[in-house]
């Protein structure tokens, strides 16, 4: 009895909005920052303290990086966060504002880090409307940061794995606390027909809350972004089936009311079909006959005439043919006239040809030899220019030139001479050796008693 009392529908909508809020609360796993490359032992005693530092401290929803040791410490940023950075001794904050990254001081400094991006907070109010019926208001609600100055000071960001936890939380217990009051002065029908008073009304008050209603001072430094109402369901099975079954009863009449009138519209159609079926079956076959009968007539003038064109056709083919063939035997004479005159004028032409190439041969052998007797006859030309002019140098030559040429030759000439068997003195001392008639006269006495010798060796 209790699961039909039960809204399934509703159960629907629970169950989805429960998945959405898982995945809006997934977060990523902080990534553990590498150590530098090419350090000493200090850098990697360092790199273990900080990988121990990150193994025993607990996820954070903002990615903030701490780099450096001891005083000279780097906090890094997201530029999608807020940072908050103060030291002691000091009223105000060092660094305040969006993606701000800072010198840090572990003994002195301390910082707040807080999302900058836009949250979303899911609602399921469950009210009570002005007829004391159960309704399920299913919204959300988008806000951000605006003022971090404001915002830091008046609500709580501690909580290092989700900041914006506590916020979220107040605003939406005075969201579904809006939502709830509302609903309360609207009936069923209203809450499930129109939703806008219900979002006009939850807007007017969280901006008064968040925004301060346009006075900076009074509000929290935060900005609503939208709100909206995603779903409105009663939750009450039985009452939610009494609310849908006047729709769906005059739905069914409607539907019913339909079917009958179209069933007999579809019997009236019926009836006149089938008569009409058969007035044109009937037709048909009246058409039918009177169709064969042309088609038999036709066939046999088709025919007839099929036949009349093949014979006129065979006959005009073989006129065509015989006509053909003598103008294919007129043809082939002609080719063959053509073809002995064609041959005749080759070989006159070869003849032409030949007895050209044959004078061209004459010419060039009587131009070769021509050329050869005249060659011939430049060379005996220069072979007697060439003794001519080697006489007229040699009857030119000096005394002086003869005598030396003559002492140059003196090895040689005593080189081709025999060998001597007895030693002759022959003294040439009275003649003149300074001139060439002297330089003669001794060559010649010379030659004489070689003569002598040889004729005597003889």
């Amino acid at each position: 009895m209790a699961s039909a009392e039960r809204n399934t529908y509703l159960d629907q909508v629970v169950a989805q909005s429960a998945q959405l809020e898982q995945d809006l609360r997934v977060k990523k796993a902080p990534m553990a920052q590498a150590p530098a490359p090419g350090g000493g032992g200090d850098t990697s005693n360092r790199a273990r303290r900080s990988a121990a530092e990150a193994a025993t401290t607990p996820p954070t929803a903002v990615d903030v990086r701490v780099t450096g040791f001891g005083p000279w410490k780097t906090v890094l940023v997201p530029p999608n966060a807020f940072v908050v950075h103060t030291r002691r001794g000091r009223d105000k904050p060092l660094h305040l504002g969006l993606g701000t990254s800072f010198r840090y001081r572990s003994a002195t400094d301390s910082y707040l880090v807080v999302p900058g991006t836009m949250q979303t907070i899911l609602l399921n109010a469950f009210c009570i409307c002005r007829e004391l019926q159960g309704v399920l208001v299913q919204a959300y609600v988008q806000w951000i940061v605006q003022d971090i100055a404001t915002a830091y000071r008046k609500l709580d960001f501690g909580d290092a794995s989700d900041p914006m936890r506590l916020v979220n939380l107040q605003l939406k217990e005075q969201a579904e606390a809006a939502i709830k009051d509302k609903v309360a002065t609207m009936s069923v029908h209203e809450v499930l027909s129109d939703k806008q008073p219900i979002i006009e009304e939850l807007t007017a008050r969280l901006r008064g809350v968040a925004e301060g209603a346009g006075d900076s001072d009074t509000g929290l430094g935060l900005r609503i972004v939208t709100v909206q109402i995603k779903e409105a369901v009663v939750t009450s099975a039985r009452l939610w089936e009494n609310l849908q079954k006047p729709f769906r009863s005059e739905q069914g009449q409607l539907a019913r009311l339909a079917e009958l009138g179209a069933q007999e519209i579809i019997t009236g159609r019926e009836l006149a079909s089938q008569r009409l079926d058969q007035l044109q079956r009937l037709e048909n076959d009246r058409e039918l006959a009177d169709l064969k009968a042309r088609n038999a007539a036709a066939a046999f003038d088709r025919d007839a005439a099929e036949r009349l064109r093949r014979g006129e056709r065979d006959q005009a083919d073989a006129r065509a043919l015989a006509s053909q063939a003598s103008e294919t035997t007129l043809h082939e004479l002609e080719l063959e006239q053509q073809r002995h005159a064609q041959e005749t004028e080759m070989r006159r032409l070869r003849l032409e040809l030949e007895q050209t190439l044959q004078r061209l041969t004459l010419d060039h052998e009587l131009a070769v030899a021509r050329d050869r007797a005249e060659q011939l006859h430049a060379a005996a030309l220069l072979e007697l220019e060439r003794d001519r002019v080697s006489q007229d140098i040699a009857n030119g030559r000096s005394p002086e030139a003869v005598q030396a040429e003559l002492i140059a030759r003196l090895p040689e000439i005593v080189a081709k001479l025999p060998k001597p068997d007895e030693l002759r003195t022959v003294n040439l001392s009275g003649a003149d050796g300074g001139s060439l008639a002297g330089i003669v006269a001794e060559l010649a006495a010379a030659v004489t008693a070689i003569r002598s010798a040889v004729a005597s060796r003889e």
